[in-house]
Parts: structure tokens; sequence; C-alpha cells
């Protein structure tokens, strides 16, 4: 099938609240959000939502859907992150958290990394008193307070450099982002690759917390409980990277295995919780032990949070990512004891 993608920019700028948007034509904001983030193929899609899609973007089919562009993704050696959700070069990316799942220390770490591998890094300050922002500024580069002050850097570094941009939801509301977004396209910025996150907490709660994303991580309360860190959700974090034509066919069919796996292990972690393991069938007692260890081996130490963790950060490429989730899949690490999955790089 052709390579086919929505043309997200474009719905950004034209419906700013594409939430409410979409519910007045009929749409489940769901729906709208996972097509985006390409959960749902745009080929797999129906042309009535497409078509509502585009009156509501005022636009053409044609300019709703890009065709033949290859969407790029940045390796993080983040396990997690690279394997289900991977992180979208020149897109943007959404972190849907509460406060206290770990989302700035991810963003952190992924500011630190990008910084490493030559990326300028930039924070527009929250509207507001946010005091867990100091978490973060020590990663940045740039720090601006204001859209214009932002566009005005952003415009003086020119595509020299790639830049990671992170914001807060209050430009976003506020409609500021999108101004921004669509003022660096005009003048030919196409270096840029936006963080949202949502120091309230409330995104939680929304559909399209942000708009159309290109990455959303969603956090998970059960995960960041445990101290499973990064407590990013391997079921319901989503990348347009994901869809089949951008994604190595080796990848995409680990990263489907591995969702497979966890999902039945979560079903059978709750029933383990109020029956005990007594009673989980023989048959499900070694899907259960591979979750355990798969879900141990997605822990990762950071390089920010060494001086607290005690641990030396790792970074993953995505390769041994791979070769080391095969392995638990097809039962090579069922005789190796759960903690020693745990908070470690790749498997040795």
């Amino acid at each position: 099938m052709e390579n086919l993608r929505l043309n997200v920019a474009l719905l950004r700028r034209r419906v700013p609240n594409l939430t409410s948007a979409a519910k007045t034509v009929g749409l489940r904001p769901a729906t709208v959000s996972n097509l985006c983030t390409g959960k749902i193929p745009v080929g797999r899609s129906e042309v009535r939502t497409l078509v509502a899609l585009a009156e509501l973007a005022g636009c053409s089919l044609d300019e709703l859907i890009i065709r033949g562009e290859k969407v790029e993704m940045i390796e993080t050696k983040i396990k997690s992150l690279d394997l289900f959700a991977p992180l979208t070069k020149g897109g943007t990316n959404g972190l849907v958290a509460r406060p206290g799942m770990g989302q700035l220390v991810l963003l952190a770490e992924l500011f630190y990394r990008l910084k490493k591998d030559g990326f300028t890094t930039m924070l527009l300050k929250p509207e507001g008193n946010f005091p867990e922002v100091n978490d973060i500024v020590g990663e940045m580069e740039l720090i601006t307070n204001s859209i214009e002050e932002s566009y005005e850097k952003l415009v003086a570094l020119g595509n020299r450099k790639e830049v990671a941009f992170a914001a807060d939801r209050s430009h976003v509301v506020s409609g500021k982002i999108q101004e921004l977004q669509e003022k660096l396209e005009n003048v030919g910025i196409q270096s840029v690759t936006t963080f949202l996150v949502d120091l309230s907490g409330e995104v939680v709660d929304e559909d399209l917390p942000y708009g159309p994303l290109e990455t959303l991580w969603q956090f998970d309360a059960d995960l960041a409980a445990r101290q499973k860190f990064p407590a990013v959700n391997p079921l319901y974090s989503t990348s347009s990277v994901l869809e089949g034509a951008h994604l190595d066919q080796h990848h995409l069919t680990i990263q489907q295995r591995a969702q497979k796996l966890l999902r039945r292990y979560r079903e059978l972690r709750s029933l383990v919780q109020v029956k005990g393991m007594e009673l989980i069938p023989q048959s499900e007692l070694q899907t259960f032990k591979r979750g355990e260890r798969l879900e141990a081996y997605l822990t990762q130490p950071f390089y920010v949070a060494e001086q607290f963790s005690g641990k030396k950060g790792e970074s993953v490429s995505l390769k041994d990512t791979l070769e080391d989730v095969r392995k638990i899949l097809d039962g090579m690490m069922d005789s190796v004891e759960v903690a020693s999955l745990q908070y470690v790089g790749a498997i040795k």
C-alpha cells in the first residue's frame, strides 16, 4: 500500500481545538488522535472520517493526506520509547501524565541525550509558578519567557542545528504554540522537534490533550506506583513512526509481540493480586513469568538520576533492545531471575 499519513501540522494550524471540533461532526476524539499518531493507519480509516477532518480543516483530501513521505525516528536509546513509541523528528511529541509519574525526569533525560547528539535544547517557561520545572532547567541551553522570544531565537538558529523545544500546555491552550509552528513553517524552519508537557496533570482526562500529535507518551499510574521507570504505558503510547511503511518489519513484529504479551500479563497480574499465583492456569504461567521479565527489562537507569538512584545511566541501541526483547519473548530468559533484568542496560 502507498505510504500515507495525515498532515498533522496542517490540522494543528487549522483546527486548534480539535477535541470539541471532532465531536461536533460525529467523530470520536480518540479515533482522530490514533489517526494522527499512526495507531490507526490512514489506509484503514473510514472515508467519511477523512472527509470530515478535511472539512474541519477547510482543505482538500489531497492536502490532508501526505503521500510517500517517510517519518523519521530519533533513536533515544531509551528502550521503552524506541520499542513502543519512537520519537518523531521534527514532529510534536506529547507527554500525558499526572504529577509524580516521572514525566519531567524523562524529559530531562531526553534533553540530556539529545544535547549530547548535537541538538540545541530550549525551554519556553510555563505560565504560572511551577518549581518542579527546575528539574529540567539544567539540561536547557536556551530559556525563553514568551512565544515571541522563542520565535526570534529559533529563527536565529535557522536550520543549521536541530532543536529540541519544550513547552507547557498553557501555551497550547492559548493557541500560541500553533501560531509559533505556523510562523516557523512560513519562514522555512523545519529543524524543531517539539515536546509538550502538562504540569497540571489535566491532560490525562482528555482524548486530544494537545491537539494533533506525531508521538504520544501516555504514563501509567501502576508502573509509577511500583517504581518501574520510565513509567510509559507500552499499550497506549504510540507514534506515527509505527505506521508499517515507516518502520522496519522486524521492529514492528517484535513490538506487536511484546504488546500482546504485556496485555495478557497485565490481565493475569490483576488475577494474581486478587486470587494468588496458585489459581493461574498452568498454560498461562509461562505468559505471566515472561511478562514479568519483559516489564523488568523495560526499566532503565537514567544519566540525570544517577545521584539519586546510585545507578550509572545506560543507553541501549534499538538493535540491542529488539534482540533482548526477542530473547525474552522466545523464552531464552525464563531461567533468569526477574530482579537481574530490572534497571539494567542491554542483557549481557
